[in-house]
């Protein structure tokens, strides 16, 4: 392994653990809709105002602090379900963009309801994902804040590939296990062998070709990038991992320039033992929509994605409990060689929490409400009904759909008459399973 020297060591990402995360899929926030989240314990809400723009707020109505669970967004417009408060962006002469109650209970409360402004956070929406800006402390504008890091450093495309030269499949996973953990996992190269070889398509990566590797580390302000080579054979990149504080992993497979799959996953800390992983597949081959829809490839791949995340559980679930009755510790954890990525992770992590604090923010108790982070767990391997429910409608999709394709072969092979009635626009058959 190779030494540092005590000014090598110091370096590490200045963004720390409060800053920009990505939340949420531009997909996922359909217009008139609500989408609930929390970060750190504070309970928020996502939502589309009159003008498409994302807006991100406290989940807490000024009137009486109930949630907006339950409410409405009716054109822009988030209504309290309590007492039917109304609010909406309004760009006042000072420049702030306030979300002001224009109305509560009926007329005679119209001069009360101008005083009531919502809590929020800076949001934007770019590439196709939702980032917030989060401090913890909610103001009225997010003119109000003093933003610290530019989001262009934690984007996707600032690390050597272009969006628009890849497909992608995408998953949201939900954890009850600690977040910090979770990041961890994704940066451990070699579990991925020995836990999910036998669930990755393919013979390259398993626990008969498990292997240690040559490791190179770089560091600056901005990331933490760990570059694996094969130490016998090959001596191309093997895979590429790249933190990007606070939350975001990209790994590429192979060169980075040259990757035909990257990976990028989003961590969300929702709360205490509660977490949301958004996964996205990036791949350079097998583009073609119809064959993809026709091989049902996203089910195949979300059906992978669900069975490696579910392996990953048990393990994460137990860390987490280990290192909250204070097991885990430096005398009783030893770290591989190439464990050092992982190191350097757990240092800027000890270094921001000291720093920062997050989880003093919005502390909870033992007698706190778990309401929130109760309903929050929504998606597999945490809703494991849901885990079932997909597992089974993806099954009976596959299977229709390769009865189709035999169909389809049968009839060419036996009907080839009847094919060519159906080409010239004289038959029609649905395609069976096309649903999606």
């Amino acid at each position: 392994m190779t030494v540092e020297s005590p000014i090598e060591k110091a370096i590490r990402p200045s963004v720390g653990l409060l800053g920009w995360y990505s939340v949420c899929a531009s997909k996922l926030l359909k217009e008139d809709e609500l989408y609930h989240l929390s970060m750190f314990n504070e309970p928020l809400v996502i939502y589309r105002d009159k003008n498409n723009k994302p807006r991100c707020i406290k989940d807490s109505c000024p009137h009486r602090s109930a949630s907006f669970r339950g409410g409405e967004n009716k054109n822009g417009e988030i209504v309290c379900p309590y007492h039917g408060a109304r609010y909406t962006p309004s760009c006042n002469q000072d420049g702030s963009d306030r979300i002001t109650c224009n109305h509560i209970i009926d007329s005679h409360y119209d001069n009360f309801a101008k005083h009531l402004h919502l809590r929020q956070y800076p949001c934007v929406e770019q590439g196709d994902y939702i980032y917030i800006y989060y401090t913890g402390e909610a103001q009225p504008s997010p003119k109000d804040f003093q933003i610290k890091s530019h989001l262009e450093n934690s984007l996707p495309e600032a690390y050597g590939f272009d969006l628009k030269d890849y497909e992608y499949e995408e998953v949201f996973i939900d954890f009850k296990c600690d977040w910090s953990r979770i990041i961890e996992n994704h940066l451990d190269i070699l579990h991925i062998f020995w836990l999910h070889g036998n669930t990755l398509p393919g013979n390259d990566v398993n626990r008969k070709t498990i292997k240690s590797f040559n490791q190179s580390i770089n560091k600056d302000e901005y990331h933490l990038r760990s570059v694996y080579h094969e130490k016998e054979n090959k001596k191309d990149e093997f895979i590429s991992q790249i933190f990007i504080p606070p939350g975001r992993v990209i790994i590429f497979k192979g060169e980075t320039e040259q990757a035909r799959y990257v990976q990028v996953l989003d961590h969300i800390p929702l709360s205490h033992n509660r977490a949301r992983i958004i996964v996205r597949h990036y791949r350079k081959f097998l583009r073609n929509k119809l064959l993809c829809k026709l091989l049902l490839f996203k089910q195949r791949q979300q059906k992978v994605f669900y069975k490696i995340f579910s392996e990953d559980y048990l393990v994460l679930q137990t860390q987490t409990f280990n290192e909250q009755m204070g097991y885990m510790n430096q005398e009783q954890n030893k770290l591989l060689a190439e464990d050092k990525m992982i190191k350097l992770f757990w240092d800027w992590h000890q270094h921001s929490i000291e720093k920062e604090h997050p989880w003093d923010i919005h502390p909870t108790t033992a007698h706190t409400n778990t309401i929130h982070q109760d309903m929050l767990m929504q998606y597999p391997p945490a809703n494991l009904q849901l885990s079932h429910d997909i597992k089974r409608i993806i099954d009976r999709k596959v299977a229709v759909r390769l009865f189709s394709i035999i169909l389809i072969i049968l009839a060419f092979i036996f009907a080839p008459d009847l094919v060519q009635q159906i080409k010239s626009g004289n038959v029609s058959i649905p395609m069976v399973g096309t649903q999606e």
